[in-house]
């Protein structure tokens, strides 16, 4: 399904629906970030998705990640919620979501990077190399926040 981000636009759709979510910010032992290509709107993010029935958040960071990534992760800490009603999502099926995620501070304990149907990319970038990659504002602002590392978490 394809998607459309909009982002402080004037012009964008109404949202119509709002998803829980979350997004992980998984650092190896040599300080690289682990991130993806999505393939909904081939930008770069973290690993992460929706909320299921039955799961706590913690259990779906590490579902998500294993499933986008082949990684498993351990969840260490929370960098923030982000709700911000300036960014929507469109999907081609007339879903248009406001943004709503957690972000989770995790680290690898297992595992091998692998692609999947949501990322046709998955690979440890440098923090000097993300400027390099195309990564939304409000997904790049959970990236600095987790590079923070920030006692309290963020929350809008």
């Amino acid at each position: 399904m394809a998607r459309t981000d909009y982002y402080q636009d004037p012009d964008a759709p109404k949202p119509n629906s709002i998803v829980i979510a979350v997004s992980a910010f998984v650092l190896d032992d040599a300080g690289r970030l682990l991130m993806i290509r999505r393939t909904d709107n081939n930008r770069h993010a973290l690993p992460g998705g929706r909320h299921e029935l039955g799961e706590t958040m913690t259990q779906t960071v590490v579902r998500e990640v294993i499933e986008e990534t082949g990684i498993t992760v351990e969840v260490t800490g929370l960098i923030g919620i982000y709700s911000n009603p300036a960014h929507v999502m469109a999907y081609d099926d007339g879903e248009v979501r406001q943004e709503f995620s957690i972000c989770f501070r995790a680290r690898p304990v297992s595992g091998e990077p692998r692609t999947s149907d949501e990322s046709s990319e998955v690979r440890w970038v440098e923090r000097k190399q993300l400027d390099e990659l195309d990564i939304h504002p409000s997904i790049r602002l959970r990236i600095d926040h987790g590079f923070a590392d920030r006692a309290e978490p963020y929350y809008t």
